[in-house]
């Protein structure tokens, strides 16, 4: 899958914008000031894709996962939905592919 380290000591720059969306999300649902009930769903896939950014290569099936769960348990939190799309887009960056 994606790799931390391209040609010339780089990062792959898949990586870097899904480390970039990730942080966005994370932001703005800590500055959130609405409660719900699978917050803590929320924060936790959201630490665990920030890990697999950190660690610079992310396995696709376990990216699209912690999408998923993202993704239903903010629900319908209008505010959320600019952030959540651009992890979703980070994400499926690591479906094309890189050369």
């Amino acid at each position: 899958m994606g790799q931390r380290v391209a040609t010339g000591g780089h990062e792959d720059p898949r990586v870097t914008e899904l480390r970039a969306a990730v942080s966005r999300l994370r932001r703005e649902l800590a500055s959130y000031p609405g409660e719900f009930p699978d917050r803590g769903i929320a924060e936790d896939e959201l630490a665990a894709l920030a890990a697999m950014a950190a660690a610079g290569a992310p396995d696709l099936r376990r990216l699209r996962r912690s999408l998923l769960l993202v993704a239903g348990s903010i629900g319908s939190v209008s505010a959320l939905t600019g952030a959540l799309g651009g992890v979703r887009g980070a994400v499926d960056l690591f479906s094309e592919p890189h050369g």
